[in-house]
């Protein structure tokens, strides 16, 4: 226990910079490490089964984003609360957060899974599947269902193991599953020929076996948070404040699917399946950036909730500025990169001319503001980290859904297909505006709160 309350002592006190450099960077490899579940196996199937099997696995998006959505609602919520908790030093309170999220997992994932089973031809033909790629998105979806019940408590669970205090071992734990997922998806794909569904399977068993390594790190004694008895009975007010918390990073991914179904069918409807297939890989490249963001925000979450908890008014603010210039980064040269060699990446996928052409073309104008995403990740970090549930909420829904949804139902007619890509940069523009207001607002009302407070700094 000694070397656990030193860890959270440094949160308080060890400069930020390389404590932001400390929690982020095993949060970024394990989310790139994450992402590389579904890179490898767009690639893997991009190249071993073909291009409509591309468009079939981008129809499952919305229904992998409901998976992660259930995921990130309680895990960033139960990990926001225990980085609170302990830095009120309430450690009672964060082991009851341990068990209530573990609960809520398996609960709403038996909910969403036997939902998903009963309707799924109908759902994924609602999402924009063809006759063409609907064969491949059932294949891969149906042989994926084991591993999103999987993947929402290996997900949630080692969100909380690093905010207690331990990223390097929430790190190993994602490096061995996407490990394993690496060497296992060319096996089933390629030489036991089971193509679309052995990705799936592959990724069943990888996540099985990290989720047994996030487990094991909670029976152990010595975790600061860990599995005790008394934990597990569900508490209205302990589940509200998971919810609300984790509601905002949550409704990102909900609303993701609600997009991606708006996006298919538009796309479907100017630009066929190759066009689908595009959007499938111009969302793995997003999703690949904007994770290596989300790794920077789990690493600063516990030093923004913590200093929160304790006071430290100073030290969230440069935590949240360092953090902020570090996603900017990953998104403006991730923007570059796909702008300048769209090819590349799309060959990355597919050797389907059409496909290539297609992607390239998406690049080109759907990242022209992309660079200006990390600053709004960063900032709904923020607001989740110390409380602000609605703020968080609402700032995860104006690029989404107030500007996104009544563009991409607009541009298109006046542009075509090409108004469906010009709806993303301009969206993610207006979002922007929003932000830098809402997060000038926050400083000035925690400088209003430290003058009230002289024991609280900033």
């Amino acid at each position: 226990m000694e070397k656990t309350s030193g860890n959270l002592k440094a949160l308080a006190t060890r400069p930020i910079g390389r404590l932001l450099w400390e929690y982020s960077l095993p949060a970024v490899v394990g989310m790139v490490v994450m992402s590389l579940y579904n890179v490898v196996d767009r690639i893997f199937i991009g190249r071993g089964v073909g291009a409509d099997a591309i468009a079939g696995l981008a129809i499952t998006f919305p229904v992998t984003n409901v998976c992660t959505a259930i995921g990130v609602l309680i895990g960033a919520g139960a990990a926001a609360r225990v980085s609170i908790m302990l830095g009120q030093k309430d450690y009672r309170g964060a082991q009851l957060v341990l068990g209530n999220s573990l609960v809520l997992i398996l609960i709403n994932a038996v909910i969403y899974l036997t939902f998903f089973a009963i309707f799924i031809d109908d759902i994924l033909m609602a999402f924009g599947a063809s006759a063409n790629t609907l064969p491949y998105a059932r294949d891969f979806i149906v042989y994926l269902f084991p591993g999103m019940l999987v993947m929402n408590v290996m997900y949630s669970l080692n969100n909380v193991m690093r905010a207690s205090g331990y990223p390097q071992q929430a790190m190993i734990t994602m490096f061995i599953g996407a490990g394993c997922n690496v060497i296992l998806a060319p096996i089933f794909i390629f030489v036991l020929k089971m193509g679309i569904k052995g990705a799936a399977i592959a990724t069943d068993i990888s996540m099985t076996i990290g989720m047994v390594f996030v487990l094991y790190h909670f029976f152990k004694p010595t975790s600061t948070v860990r599995f005790t008895r008394g934990i597990y009975r569900l508490r209205w007010h302990i589940i509200w404040s998971i919810v609300a918390i984790g509601a905002a990073p949550s409704i990102v991914n909900f609303t993701s699917s609600a997009i991606n179904i708006i996006i298919n069918r538009t796309l479907y409807a100017y630009g066929g399946d190759i066009a689908i297939g595009a959007v499938g890989i111009f969302t793995t490249y997003t999703s690949l950036l904007c994770m290596v963001v989300v790794g920077i925000c789990q690493g600063v979450q516990p030093i923004l909730g913590y200093n929160y908890g304790a006071g430290l008014r100073h030290r969230l603010k440069r935590a949240f500025w360092l953090s902020t210039l570090a996603g900017t980064v990953v998104t403006s040269t991730g923007a570059a990169v796909g702008i300048l060699f769209p090819d590349i990446i799309a060959m990355a996928f597919t050797t389907d001319s059409a496909l290539i052409s297609a992607t390239s073309n998406s690049l080109h104008i759907s990242l022209l503001a992309f660079w200006v995403v990390g600053f709004q990740i960063v900032s709904t970090t923020l607001f989740q980290s110390i409380g602000k549930a609605g703020k968080s909420i609402f700032l995860s829904l104006i690029r989404q859904v107030i500007f996104l949804i009544p563009l991409l139902l607009t541009l298109p007619r006046m542009y075509g297909l090409n108004g469906v890509w010009a709806s993303f940069p301009t969206s993610d523009l207006f979002a922007t505006v929003v932000t830098i207001m809402m997060v000038a607002w926050q400083f000035r009302t925690l400088s209003r709160e430290n003058r009230l407070n002289p024991t609280a700094q900033i």
